[in-house]
């Protein structure tokens, strides 16, 4: 019954954390002792009652600032110079600056949203069909949660305890730049665009200056992360540097954010943050439910009994992630499923920053696949080509991530190689 009233409030178009909440409560509420409405908002205030969680809204909030003050410009003009002379570079531009980004913002709707807006006019006048630069775009912010630092990585950190946050930012940085060149693979094999005129306009312009002018934006992340994995501030504090610098760039260096814009920007990061923190909430109260009535440990012994190995068990999870990202939103799904799964993986000899990075990996898939991928549903907002049209033209580019996702999971040295060799 109360998989059932969950499942109708998600088809009414409920939104997730709301049809967990009122699930719980009507289960709480008709449910024998010792369950009461109180648990649900119990458990809820727990679930946030952590200070790493801080670093989620102050990461969202520098990649508001960052988008203010032009820096999305300077890092297409950097990209620009790296591999806009290369065939289909335009294409390539529009891959490599999601790349840089995911540095600054770790998320990859902001990349969408950021991005597409200079890029999806830009490559049709410029020849290439409005919906393949939908999809180009929607496709490379995918590796925005993937390049450290991510929101994704610091909620799983949380979820499963003793997984080093340095070790799973490290562990995403390779997987991160193979999607890439696979993907600029693709285009270049596949495009077929008259870039000559273009290629004109970038012989005439500064290179230097616009090189120079990326200096700065890539620091960022350079001192985020950095931080980080030398023991010097926690992945909040180091957040809260991320704040401080892309408040000075905008304000006093770029001077693009007006001091009477701050409100609107901090109210911004914080409908933004909400969202996020709502469903941590949400969740955090079903995963109470579960543990008391020990549904994780019975699936871990069904599978543990069932499933003859690793491999297996890792194609099961592809298959299970990739079917729930058509669904549920990647944190939501996240927040479930791996207080469950992780067990289970590690019980298998399955190596935890390797699975957190597959999880994660698999979940942000989902957000360029219908019916309810967040990425596609921004690009098309901005390219207004039609959801039937840009999921046709997203298809390649899902393959090309699906079999990235294939070699990383069973290539593991992909994904632990760098954590190892920087000692975690």
């Amino acid at each position: 019954m109360i998989y059932a009233f969950l499942v109708g409030a998600l088809l009414i178009g409920m939104p997730v954390a709301i049809a967990i909440i009122a699930t719980l409560l009507v289960f709480m509420a008709t449910g024998e002792a010792p369950y009461t409405i109180r648990i649900v908002a119990t458990e809820m205030f727990r679930s946030l009652n952590s200070f790493p969680l801080l670093a989620i809204p102050l990461f969202v909030l520098a990649g508001e600032l960052m988008n203010e003050s032009g820096i999305t410009v300077r890092i297409i003009a950097f990209a620009d110079v790296l591999v806009g002379r290369m065939r289909a570079g335009l294409a390539l531009v529009n891959i490599w600056a999601s790349v840089i980004f995911a540095g600054l913002s770790g998320s990859a709707v902001a990349d969408t949203s950021a991005i597409g807006r200079v890029f999806i006019p830009e490559m049709e006048r410029h020849g290439y069909d409005r919906s393949f630069a939908a999809a180009v775009t929607a496709a490379s912010s995918v590796i925005g949660p993937i390049i450290p630092p991510s929101i994704p990585v610091i909620i799983y950190a949380l979820i499963v305890s003793g997984v080093s946050v340095p070790a799973l930012f490290l562990a995403g940085v390779i997987p991160g730049l193979m999607l890439a060149t696979f993907l600029s693979i693709y285009v270049m094999l596949t495009v077929r665009v008259d870039e000559s005129s273009r290629a004109e306009q970038m012989q005439s312009a500064q290179p230097v200056r616009a090189l120079l002018d990326g200096i700065l934006p890539l620091l960022m992340p350079v001192f985020v992360v950095g931080s980080i994995l030398l023991g010097v501030v926690t992945p909040t504090e180091a957040a809260s540097f991320a704040v401080a610098y892309a408040l000075f760039l905008g304000i006093f260096v770029y001077r693009k954010i007006p001091m009477r814009a701050l409100p609107r920007i901090f109210t911004g990061a914080m409908k933004d943050s909400s969202v996020i923190l709502i469903i941590i909430a949400a969740v955090g109260a079903a995963n109470w439910l579960l543990t008391y009535n020990r549904v994780p440990n019975m699936l871990t012994d069904w599978v543990l009994a069932n499933v003859d190995g690793k491999t297996t068990f890792l194609i099961a999870v592809i298959l299970l992630f990739l079917f729930v990202g058509l669904f549920l939103e990647g944190i939501a799904a996240m927040l479930v499923l791996v207080p469950i799964l992780h067990p289970i993986a590690v019980s298998l000899g399955v190596d935890p920053v390797h699975f957190g990075i597959l999880v994660i990996f698999n979940l942000m898939i989902g957000l360029i696949t219908p019916p309810l991928g967040l990425c596609l549903f921004v690009a098309e907002g901005i390219a207004k080509v039609g959801m039937v049209k840009l999921t046709r033209a997203i298809l390649p580019f899902f393959l090309v991530e699906v079999l990235v996702l294939i070699i990383l999971t069973f290539v593991p040295q992909t994904v632990i190689w760098l954590p190892r060799a920087m000692g975690f």
